[in-house]
């Protein structure tokens, strides 16, 4: 929870110097940082194929192949990272020009992108590394490293974005260049970390008969977690270019959006909080064949996440007005910022409800069930009814903020209904069977078949 108030100092602070320099560059931001979520979706398909693996095998207390599983998804992040990079520059100005980014702020928006790319193998390596650390139930590492990047970020912002602290003042491009230096310290921290903490050691170098062995469990969860993270990340992008291709008003609802989704992130992303201590506790649960305990474990996360924040956000509600002026001085943007927050507080509990579910899914490595549902509300709910509101209805931004809310309670029913009734702990990768397992398999591996044997039984 304290690394997620980090992560929203992060955000809340690009987003208030992006308004104080103008609401151009608010917009662009929102434009981009949608963008950059969908450049990540393979770091963020390995980190939940990660939290998987090596959760349930220090579950089960399978030490050695948790370290094996590290230096196995470090080399696909940083690989995949590379690959990305390449293939962003590569199509950029197709992929701007498909997202309808408005002629007015485009040199801005292109800025970003570059920047954003530049610094992707970097933001790879932290999202995964953090990943690795919650898995293994290191929780401080991650929360030390937001710190960093936090202060590094805000620090770089209002110096270079504003010209603070004597600093040059570079306006968008130092909002630019915040991201690039904080992300790359909160990398090699991490790196560092992994060092230190012993994760990361020469045994961790496993033969490549056992890679071959091992990553398909890796892959069968990676694969529909990135699949949806593509799916409900370019919905996003979808969902802005609707919004930017608005009858009326685009740019103003573009920058009210930017800005009451990081006024939304004090929720949003507690609620992320959940979703990652689920992922962990359900992986472990099931790594030591407790099922029943599992199941308990997710139920009781799930109530209290929903409980807790639906409360806040129910004392946040008079107060929008006030809070949309801190991040914008445009009236315009603050409007449409309160209009964005009118519907995505009411959305709170669907919200909350569908991210505890999917940290419970990751967790069991059952995230081919989050893949269809999370795809489905998007693409079959949130889109169509988002052109139909926003472009034939109302002809303005609300139109997309209500199928935002209606796309929330169809997926939150639908992932609670897979929750209670179907048996989504067969997906987990210990297999037990009433019977202990031979803890001599944790470093087996002395043949290719005794590799299999042990890969396929959970040791």
């Amino acid at each position: 929870m304290v690394m997620m108030f980090f992560h929203f100092i992060i955000g809340f602070v690009d987003v208030w110097v992006a308004g104080k320099i103008h609401q151009d560059v608010q917009a662009s931001l929102g434009i981009i940082t949608q963008c950059l979520f969908f450049l990540l979706v393979v770091a963020i398909a390995v980190a939940n194929g990660s939290v998987a693996a090596i959760g349930q095998s220090a579950g089960a207390g399978l030490y050695r192949r948790a370290r094996r599983y590290v230096a196995l998804v470090l080399a696909l992040g940083m690989v995949m990272g590379v690959v990305v990079l390449a293939g962003g520059f590569l199509f950029k100005e197709p992929f701007l020009n498909l997202l309808q980014v408005p002629e007015r702020i485009r040199p801005i928006t292109s800025y970003f992108f570059d920047v954003y790319l530049y610094v992707l193998p970097m933001y790879y390596m932290l999202n995964i590394t953090n990943a690795v650390f919650r898995a293994r139930k290191m929780v401080l590492v991650p929360l030390g490293c937001m710190m960093l990047v936090s202060l590094v970020n805000t620090v770089a912002d209002f110096g270079l974005g504003l010209g603070w602290w004597g600093f040059p003042e570079m306006g968008y491009a130092g909002v630019a260049w915040a991201t690039f230096f904080s992300v790359s310290a909160g990398a090699l921290f991490n790196v560092i970390m992994l060092l230190r903490k012993g994760l990361l050691r020469r045994d961790s170098l496993a033969p490549w008969r056992w890679a071959r062995c091992a990553a398909p469990y890796l892959i069968k969860v990676a694969l529909p977690a990135g699949g949806m993270q593509v799916m409900w990340q370019a919905g996003y992008l979808v969902l802005f270019a609707i919004t930017a291709s608005l009858p009326f008003g685009s740019i103003d609802a573009l920058a009210g959006m930017t800005a009451g989704m990081r006024i939304e992130s004090l929720l949003f992303l507690p609620a992320f909080a959940f979703n990652m201590t689920a992922s962990i506790l359900v992986g472990h649960f099931l790594g030591a064949g407790q099922k029943a305990e599992a199941k308990r474990v997710g139920l009781r996360i799930l109530l209290m996440a929903c409980g807790s924040l639906t409360v806040v956000a129910m004392f946040m509600w008079p107060f929008v007005p006030e809070i949309c002026a801190v991040l914008s001085p445009a009236p315009a943007v603050q409007a449409q910022a309160a209009v964005y927050l009118k519907y995505n507080l009411v959305s709170i509990p669907f919200t909350v409800a569908s991210m505890t579910l999917g940290g419970i899914m990751t967790g069991a490595g059952a995230t081919l069930y989050t893949f269809i549902v999370y795809s489905s509300a998007t693409w079959l709910v949130r889109l169509p009814v988002a052109y139909v509101m926003g472009h034939q209805v109302w002809g303005d931004s609300e139109g997309v903020f209500i199928a935002m809310l209606i796309s929330q309670v169809f997926q939150s029913g639908t992932m609670f209904w897979l929750f209670m009734y179907h048996d989504w702990s067969r997906f987990s990768m210990i297999k037990r069977n009433g019977n202990r397992n031979n803890p001599a398999g944790a470093s087996a591996g002395s043949s290719l078949e005794g590799v299999k044997s042990n890969v396929r039984s959970g040791i």
